[in-house]
């Protein structure tokens, strides 16, 4: 008995067209995909998401510095009578009433209507008046102590990473030599002590101990009787009182910086790049520089940026210790009066300073290594 063969087979009916089913037919235009979302564009680009992260984290610190320096023990106006009546001997009614002519602060006015008074500022550019000087805008009281900061701070980075990055490469290459471990103990040592302790300790050992600091000519930014001017007489009076914070913060990283940059080149050290290279015959000095460098470097890029702001941040202590006018002592000086504005406004311009320097270094890294972007599933 034979089976039942079917004397034609049926077509099959998920058989696909040649080419796959989005393939068009001929002589017919090629269907165009949907066009992506505003957000799904802005999800997947990474600049954006960068630029919308830094804006958010802007928006958090300036809510909470708001909210801080409210938490602070008094206000301006309690903070001058009790002045007035500690120094001069006023009576609190006396006290008061000079208070409410000299101050346009109102602690009475509701916490939510100062903060969206605050926020409005910001979102056109205005930070407010300072209240321990009335008629002086926060902004120009920044702009006037800020580039002592940076300067005194941007060259203290300028030499202490110049000088890290070679004892880190040296310590690298000679690994277990004198330089190596003696850097590694002076560079951990320094490290431990914070910025403000050393500025102590500077003053207290070299100036009034030993003596060979004459910290009383070196106080302050410019000496008596020198005019700001582009000469060499003007920047060798700047950088000589600029001398011991400059000191402070390149004793207290370049060490730091050394382990690190060791650390990295190490690590690029043993990778295969670097060994073709070597069997290549290349020459040491370009391997150094075109391969094992240029690798190492990258990873401390974001660091550099990070330590650049919180350097400005921290500056408040030694700034204040060597009597230097930054922007950290203009800062000690506004919590004393409890200034609010000029508190906020000098909180703000490091939080920005360090959302910056963190972004600027995504974006550099990024175009540096486009695995970085591409490794998120984002876009440039």
């Amino acid at each position: 008995m034979t089976a039942d063969v079917p004397t034609s087979a049926a077509p099959a009916e998920s058989a696909a067209a040649p080419g796959g089913p989005d393939t068009a037919p001929p002589g017919t235009a090629a269907p165009t995909r949907p066009r992506a979302s505003l957000g799904h564009r802005i999800y997947h680009s990474f600049i954006l998401r960068r630029l919308l992260r830094s804006a958010f984290v802007v928006w958090v610190v300036a809510s909470g510095v708001f909210l801080m320096v409210r938490l602070l023990p008094g206000n301006p106006v309690d903070v001058y009578i009790n002045q007035q009546i500690a120094l001069y001997g006023k009576s609190y009614e006396q006290a008061a009433a000079e208070a409410s002519n000299f101050f346009r602060f109102d602690p009475s006015t509701p916490l939510w209507r100062q903060y969206l008074d605050y926020l409005s500022g910001l979102l056109h550019g205005d930070m407010g008046s300072s209240i321990a000087t009335p008629g002086v805008t926060v902004m120009d009281k920044i702009a006037q102590y800020l580039p002592w900061t940076l300067y005194s701070v941007g060259i203290a980075l300028l030499i202490s990473i110049t000088i890290g990055l070679i004892l880190g490469m040296i310590m690298a290459y000679r690994r277990g030599g004198i330089i190596d471990h003696a850097v590694s103990i002076i560079g951990s040592g320094f490290h431990a002590i914070p910025n403000y302790l050393l500025a102590i300790l500077i003053v207290v050992v070299g100036a009034v101990q030993l003596g060979i600091i004459d910290y009383t000519r070196m106080r302050g930014n410019v000496s008596p009787g020198v005019d700001p001017e582009f000469s060499l007489r003007f920047l060798s009076d700047i950088g000589y009182h600029a001398t011991l914070p400059i000191i402070t913060y390149v004793l207290t990283t370049v060490g730091t910086w050394a382990l690190i940059m060791k650390a990295s080149t190490t690590q690029v050290l043993g990778e295969d790049y670097v060994t073709v290279a070597k069997a290549r015959g290349l020459k040491e000095t370009r391997i150094q520089s075109n391969y094992v460098g240029r690798n190492a470097l990258l990873p401390l890029i974001a660091q550099i940026a990070t330590q650049a702001g919180f350097i400005v941040g921290g500056a408040i202590f030694v700034e204040q210790t060597f009597s230097y006018e930054g922007i950290g002592l203009l800062l000690f000086e506004s919590i004393n009066t409890r200034d609010y504005p000029t508190i906020q406004g000098v909180l703000l311009v490091v939080t920005i300073t360090v959302v910056l320097a963190n972004l600027a270094a995504d974006l550099i890294n990024a175009a540096l290594d486009p695995r970085i972007r591409l490794g998120e599933g984002g876009a440039a």
